[in-house]
């Protein structure tokens, strides 16, 4: 089972209103796309093409927004199986119940349909590439399991190996060693690896400098959160003066971090992952984007937990360009920190491929970059007429139903509106299964 495969080698996007992203965000109207063996070939109004070239396939763009397809860079796919299932929640609240208590409960066969569900929600939506921080691997099979659901779905994928954070049996550096030679042998696949490990906010320093030298023999990056305290109260600092401070990490949420910290992670080249839905519903700190685009680091944007906020990039744009007009000391004046709808988008594509070390392959439309793209319908009621500002409509007024075609390096994976994945009723039928044996439903 997988998506069905409607692969052209070659594929010309005519005449669409395109928004590029590198190295900052223009629209092109009227403009086209050709595609070739996976890869971006031209970018421009009126390429030349033949009728009557049964090679080529063409796309009319013409009432199209064509886009680079988002990048999600924090999410915890496994939790498809949860959505909503702690919305009102606080941060304790969702430790306890999806963490503590829930999480335990999944097996390989629930992970699986969890990430699948997930990568298939996210490709829906119009994100083609995810940061997966999975901190569920209770086993080599939960692993395993987990990367078969992305390879499956289509999607590409940084999978974060994370241990689960209430057992300690479960951090297995053997595991970690055995996931890296049997799901990953290449670096240049669809599916790559991170570590995703607890980290210095939540673990004392000898563990953290065992799971630092472990990517390091690995050649993994890191993904982890971070956040003051509860163990170090400048987790940054406490990284650096362990000689673990390193260009290419992840850092994800950081909203009580002071910019001293911020400071740090620029300086040494690392990136942070943001997720302003659930950061804002759990009341993790005042907004990010806004400091972290003033501290010039490279930031992403994340869903993080479909149990508790909405699962497309739309909705997370939104939530991170009105907050970033939060006024944090309330005197009434501007902290200088307000984006605009472009610094949004960028984040949402060109700086969350970035920040997942996949700015050369994937996040805007440069001649050799892999085709990931999405069209959305510029005709639709909640986007036309769209040529005011195109990008601020993407990131102010569109959402999921707009999206119309999905492409994975050149690969269909969504086409007039509908996913092409070949079992959805046998997908859905499994993550309400797996509902019922979690003891999640509603009663």
């Amino acid at each position: 089972m997988g998506i069905e495969r409607h692969h052209t080698p070659r594929l010309l996007l005519r005449g669409g209103l395109v928004i590029d992203t590198a190295p900052h965000p223009v629209v092109h109207p009227h403009t086209d796309v050709l595609v070739e063996d996976g890869r971006i070939a031209a970018v421009g109004p009126g390429l030349p093409f033949d009728d009557s070239d049964t090679g080529l396939e063409v796309i009319d763009a013409r009432a199209m927004v064509v886009l680079p397809g988002f990048v999600d860079a924090h999410r915890h796919l496994w939790q498809g199986v949860l959505r909503s299932a702690a919305v009102d929640a606080s941060l304790d609240g969702y430790f306890s119940r999806v963490l503590g208590e829930l999480a335990g409960r999944f097996t390989p066969a629930d992970v699986h349909t969890g990430n699948l569900l997930g990568a298939l929600d996210c490709l829906d939506s119009g994100i083609t590439t995810v940061q997966d921080f999975s901190h569920v691997q209770y086993s080599p099979e939960h692993t395993a399991a987990a990367v078969e659901a992305l390879e499956e779905a289509g999607i590409r994928a940084v999978f974060g190996y994370g241990y689960p954070v209430f057992d300690e049996s479960a951090r297995q550096a053997d595991w970690v060693r055995k996931a890296r030679t049997a799901h990953f042998p290449s670096r240049d696949a669809r599916v790559t690896m991170a570590l995703a490990p607890v980290g210095p906010s939540f673990m004392p320093p000898e563990a953290v400098r065992e799971d630092w030298l472990l990517a390091r023999e690995l050649g993994l990056p890191v993904a982890v959160h971070v956040s003051a305290g509860p163990v170090a109260m400048r987790p940054i600092t406490a990284l650096r003066e362990q000689g673990l401070l390193t260009a290419g990490t992840l850092y994800v949420h950081g909203n009580s971090l002071p910019d001293s910290e911020l400071r740090l992670i620029a300086e040494s080249g690392g990136a942070v992952a943001i997720t302003p839905a659930i950061e804002a519903s759990m009341r993790f700190g005042a907004p990010m984007a806004g400091r972290l685009h003033r501290a010039g680091i490279t930031t992403g944007l994340g869903a993080d937990a479909v149990t508790s906020a909405p699962g497309d990039m739309f909705s997370q744009m939104r939530a991170a360009l009105m907050s970033s007009h939060f006024d944090g000391d309330g005197d009434g004046e501007d902290d200088g920190f307000a984006l605009k709808a472009a610094d949004v988008l960028r984040m949402a594509t060109a700086e969350g491929a970035a920040a997942l070390g996949l700015g050369e392959e994937v996040g805007s439309l440069g001649v050799g970059k892999r085709a990931d793209l999405v069209l959305l319908r510029a005709d639709a009621l909640n986007l036309a007429p769209v040529a005011h500002d195109p990008i601020g409509a993407v990131v102010t007024a569109a959402h999921p139903g707009n999206v119309d075609t999905v492409l994975v390096e050149g690969r269909a994976v969504k086409r007039d509106g509908r996913l092409l994945y070949e079992n959805l009723g046998g997908v859905l039928a499994e993550a309400h299964r797996a509902t019922e044996r979690l003891g999640t439903s509603a009663p």
